[in-house]
């Protein structure tokens, strides 16, 4: 079915493996397609960033560097990523390349200014040696070149059509996708077509065992955990979903050097998207084809709903994404579709306030927050209690899901700034 393929297209453009957060690991993409142009080893830097994607680079550990941070980002990008990668461009940087790229940062080479776009994920990279210069840019998504120059000579311009609506969304192509759509197709496309998305299981679940098996960020997971072994905490399921939550983040955010399997931009996303859903699975005995259907709901509803609003903004989109978990949650227990949709409600009142404050190691507590919320809704739906009609959530979920929408669009632009305002102070 045509349909169908148009959303399995979705799927795989939308959830892929990051090495690292996401918005760091954009500009080094962008350094390093700029080294390529250039030809030769950069003497200088000069990177242009947007505000959003400021906010979510200054905070997190540069995978394979031990660094924290955007200059970091970009001359170990420039001297050591792979621009074929993708969002992986630092699987392959070496420690000669870390030490090299710490030297032109403490020689002044490497500098980060604040670019003028409306855009949330933008990044021009402006690489030079002598006489000769490299520029890429990268706009609207965090591998999305949309311009590339030589010697000021335009070697690339993408043409961009898409419109977009009030509410910030494309990908999904507008309204003829909704959430019944998406159940009815996760439960019946062949699982032939669809077992790729286990590989979000291996790639994520690997990641989770790392952050319990080594110390990153704040340790939430490996916290959680030894509460459980020392009999403060019970050895049940929201608790060990919670600790290989929370320690997959903890790693993700602290440098590992494994990637997460990501969601619609983010690995801290995919990582919600996907934890709470395995070790569900895990509990109620799910084969493998139960566990393919349900991460399928989580990730392409976590895709829906945050296509509604901007990819970055002042709202932590873990709050959409554990809306989605809760739906695939209620399908494993053997929920309906209405109950499901009661799940997605109940998160939605429960989590809808959460702010995006910058990437860093706290997310794996805000990760924590969400794989809880999505565990505790699910069961309130499958015993019959739902939020309606209060607050920002309806009786029907495709409006509670536009009113989110709007909320983070049009209500919290302000609180954004804001919260950008402060961060550039404290730096």
């Amino acid at each position: 079915m045509q349909q169908w393929q148009r959303l399995i297209a979705i799927i795989k453009k939308e959830v892929k493996p990051a090495l690292g957060c996401t918005e760091p690991t954009s500009i080094a993409y962008a350094c390093a397609h700029a080294a390529r142009i250039l030809g030769q080893k950069p003497e200088t830097l000069h990177v242009f960033v947007s505000d959003n994607l400021y906010k979510n680079a200054m905070g997190v550990f540069v995978p394979g560097t031990g660094k924290i941070g955007l200059p970091i980002a970009a001359s170990v990008g420039a001297l050591g990523g792979n621009p074929d990668a993708g969002l992986e461009v630092l699987a392959g940087i070496t420690t000669a390349q870390v030490k090299e790229a710490l030297e032109m940062i403490e020689a002044g080479h490497v500098k980060i200014d604040r670019a003028d776009s409306n855009e949330e994920v933008f990044c021009r990279a402006i690489a030079t040696a002598g006489n000769d210069s490299a520029e890429v840019t990268v706009s609207g998504g965090h591998t999305d070149i949309v311009e590339t120059r030589k010697n000021n000579e335009v070697l690339f311009k993408k043409e961009t059509d898409i419109k977009t609506d009030d509410k910030g969304s494309s990908s999904l192509g507008g309204e003829e996708i909704n959430l019944k759509m998406i159940y009815d197709f996760a439960l019946n496309v062949p699982m032939e077509d669809i077992r790729f998305i286990l590989q979000a299981r291996d790639i994520n679940m690997a990641l989770a065992e790392e952050g319990l098996a080594h110390e990153y960020g704040l340790e939430l997971g490996r916290t959680i955990r030894e509460q459980i072994q020392a009999g403060i905490m019970g050895t049940d399921l929201i608790n060990n979903m919670a600790a290989y939550t929370a320690a997959a983040s903890d790693a993700r955010m602290g440098g590992a050097t494994l990637p997460a399997m990501s969601n619609y931009g983010s690995g801290n996303q995919g990582i919600t998207a996907t934890i709470p859903v395995v070790k569900m699975a895990e509990f109620v005995g799910a084969d493998e084809e139960h566990l393919a259907r349900a991460l399928i709901l989580s990730h392409l509803g976590a895709i829906y709903i945050k296509s509604h609003y901007p990819s970055l903004s002042a709202f932590c989109g873990n709050t959409a994404t554990s809306s989605a978990v809760s739906m695939a949650l209620v399908y494993l227990n053997g929920g309906t579709f209405e109950q499901s949709c009661m799940a997605i409600n109940n998160v939605i009142s429960d989590t809808s306030g959460m702010v995006c404050d910058g990437a860093k190691s706290t997310c794996a507590m805000k990760v924590h927050t969400a794989a809880q919320s999505a565990y505790k809704c699910c069961f309130l739906a499958l015993a019959g209690h739902g939020v309606t009609n209060q607050g920002i959530v309806s009786d029907d979920v495709e409006k509670t899901i536009d009113n989110l929408g709007a909320m983070v669009t049009k209500g919290m632009k302000q609180t954004d700034e804001k919260i950008i305002e402060i961060m550039r102070a404290a730096s």
